[in-house]
């Protein structure tokens, strides 16, 4: 049984998702998020997507309070998710932001993927929730929702590193 294992395990092609860049402005009397990322999608997942397997992310944000003694407290957890389709029939890609429902159709997977690599201006926080006189720091990840593939590939997407398709988290300070 290992043996069949072995070539799930060691055809990885170092895809990556990331975040690039990310920060947290003031903007009308609310602290909100804006970040780039990158999305690169394995052979297997590229080929999943375009058999009609819809894929899922979320881009998870959370906003912490950095104490010296204790660990970090989370004050807001939030996410964005987004499922991406191919319809092989309309020859297109659709994204749709599960958060908000709003759904946008393309021709090509990297203009799709490109809609998915930007948050702007998401809003975390009141600036009369933050003190002055704590220290803040927020948290982004980007991660696979494998457990919403079909049924049959939910075990490879636990084994198969071709189907880690997740970012690490990334940490940043408050400036206030």
């Amino acid at each position: 049984m290992l043996i069949w294992l072995f070539p799930l395990v060691g055809n990885a092609d170092n895809e990556l998702t990331e975040i690039i860049d990310a920060e947290i402005t003031l903007h009308n009397d609310h602290y909100v998020v804006s970040a780039d990322m990158v999305y690169q999608l394995s052979k297997r997942a590229t080929a999943a997507l375009q058999s009609g397997v819809p894929l899922f992310w979320s881009i998870q944000i959370k906003l912490l309070e950095h104490r010296s003694i204790l660990w970090d407290k989370t004050l807001l957890k939030t996410e964005i998710q987004y499922r991406l389709q191919y319809h092989a029939l309309l020859n297109s890609y659709r994204v749709t932001n599960e958060s908000s429902g709003e759904t946008t159709n393309f021709s090509t997977l990297y203009a799709a993927l490109d809609l998915m690599s930007a948050i702007h201006d998401f809003p975390i926080a009141e600036k009369s929730k933050i003190s002055l006189d704590k220290n803040y720091l927020c948290a982004l990840k980007i991660k696979f929702d494998g457990d919403l593939l079909p049924l049959p590939l939910r075990p490879l997407a636990y084994i198969d590193k071709q189907w880690f398709l997740s970012s690490n988290w990334t940490l940043w300070p408050l400036k206030k």
